[in-house]
């Protein structure tokens, strides 16, 4: 039987990056007139990458958004995310722990998340993540992704694991859809940016801490 495959979303999973995100959010719109956001309202805006962030911001405030605009927001957002990374951000408790528990398990980990790579990767360097994971894709690793299934089923093909074999960890709708959708075992996690209750999500399983995220449950989940 094959090295079971746990697949990880990375803000509001791995991550807790709401500082940063809100903050360089803040200021790609500043020049704008639009007024700031905080913190409570990050489940608004988050969970289809950058672009849908700031026309969700956009359309919130009730402000017009043109091509000119959008290009000034997205290179604002991006220039000040990356050069201040990794900022606040930090692992959520008991990732790292989780991590090295589940390889030394024998199990494979990869990240899938709508982060575009020229961000995910300095992220996951810079908080000594990186190489936890056999495989990384991001929201520009194909012409899809989440919640199309597909991007869960690249991840895992680059992985070389069998979907009956993989199972993805997440906090949103995202997460949870993209892995059923592509006939995927999933676990969300309840500390994380979801647009709705947890519960309503329909994961397989639901996990409050990272500890809770064992072989065993992965392998009651998997059915193994």
């Amino acid at each position: 039987m094959s090295s079971p495959l746990v697949i990880f979303d990375l803000d509001g999973t791995l991550v807790d990056t709401a500082p940063d995100l809100i903050e360089s959010l803040n200021h790609a719109i500043a020049p704008e007139g639009l007024p700031p956001f905080d913190i409570s309202q990050l489940h608004q805006l988050v969970g289809k990458g950058v672009k849908v962030m700031i026309e969700r911001a956009f359309a919130l405030r009730e402000a017009a958004l043109d091509d000119e605009i959008f290009e000034a927001c997205f290179d604002r957002f991006t220039t000040h995310y990356r050069d201040g990374m990794p900022g606040k951000s930090r692992p959520y408790p008991g990732t790292r722990a989780a991590l090295e528990r589940l390889k030394a398990e024998g199990f494979t980990l990869a990240v899938c998340t709508n982060k575009r790579m020229p961000l995910t990767m300095p992220l996951l360097t810079s908080l000594e993540l990186a190489d936890y994971f056999e495989v990384i894709t991001g929201g520009d690793s194909f012409e899809y992704r989440k919640p199309d299934p597909r991007h869960v089923l690249s991840t895992i093909e680059r992985a070389g694991i069998k979907p009956q074999n993989a199972v993805m960890i997440g906090d949103s709708s995202n997460d949870i859809d993209a892995a059923r959708g592509a006939d995927v075992a999933s676990v969300a996690v309840t500390f994380g940016y979801a647009d709705r209750a947890v519960e309503t999500l329909g994961a397989n399983r639901m996990i409050g801490h990272f500890d809770e995220l064992t072989a065993a449950l992965i392998d009651e989940v998997l059915g193994r």
